[in-house]
């Protein structure tokens, strides 16, 4: 299996934007451990046309905000190249659950009953794991396959060079992110990770609402949260 450039399912202008990190030594490094992790006939989640789905459905020119996970879902059918999201007909995971519930309490949204986030992804909200795959059943499995090189530097690119993005940081994992952010040109709101094993502490953190009011005082349009619509 060959990973080039022309093979990638990306937006175009990710793709204009990320050419040089794609030609790096790490990336060549990820590929080579990808490709001889499916020639073992391992399974690996998601699928290979939608590893780089956060880029595809969110065009660069539209990004508003960065919601950061950590590596996607490990059972069948979850993944979907988008953090917290799973396709519609699979149970909705408890971290998601939990960040339904805040939104509900946020802005008074009815809590969807899927977990389908492909429309906040359109409306321009990047929803990037720092590791983009994972073995089956085997949580955090592709830890040392260097996606995470790629995804800091997709994050410390976008704080050089766009401005008034807004970066959401939920848990100790994704607020480590937070040194490649400058602060001064970018706004970035951190909470507990929304998993019911950090004691419900993310609710209240009205990071909803509050993205939609920086989104409005930049004369951004502000993001339709509501997944029911």
């Amino acid at each position: 299996m060959e990973i080039n450039l022309e093979k990638i399912k990306m937006n175009e202008d990710w793709k204009e934007f990320l050419k040089d990190e794609f030609l790096k030594s790490y990336f060549l490094d990820i590929k080579v451990k990808y490709i001889k992790t499916l020639h073992e006939g391992k399974t690996i989640y998601p699928p290979a046309n939608l590893i780089f789905n956060a880029f595809n459905l969110t065009p660069l020119k539209d990004l508003k905000i960065i919601i950061l996970g950590q590596d996607p879902y490990h059972n069948p059918n979850q993944a979907m190249g988008l953090s917290f999201s799973v396709p519609i007909g699979i149970k909705i995971p408890p971290s998601l659950l939990n960040i339904y519930k805040e939104i509900q309490d946020d802005l008074n949204i009815p809590i969807a009953k899927h977990g389908d986030l492909s429309k906040w992804a359109k409306q321009g909200i990047l929803l990037l794991n720092s590791i983009l795959s994972v073995e089956a059943n085997k949580p955090t499995s592709h830890a040392n396959f260097g996606w995470q090189n790629f995804t800091d530097a997709v994050i410390a690119k976008l704080s050089q060079e766009k401005e008034g993005l807004i970066f959401l940081l939920w848990g100790t994992y994704a607020r480590n992110k937070k040194n490649l952010i400058d602060a001064q040109k970018h706004y970035i709101l951190e909470a507990a990770h929304p998993s019911p094993l950090a004691r419900n502490a993310f609710l209240g953190c009205k990071h909803f609402s509050k993205s939609n009011e920086i989104l409005l005082k930049l004369g951004k349009t502000s993001i339709d949260w509501n997944l029911n619509s």
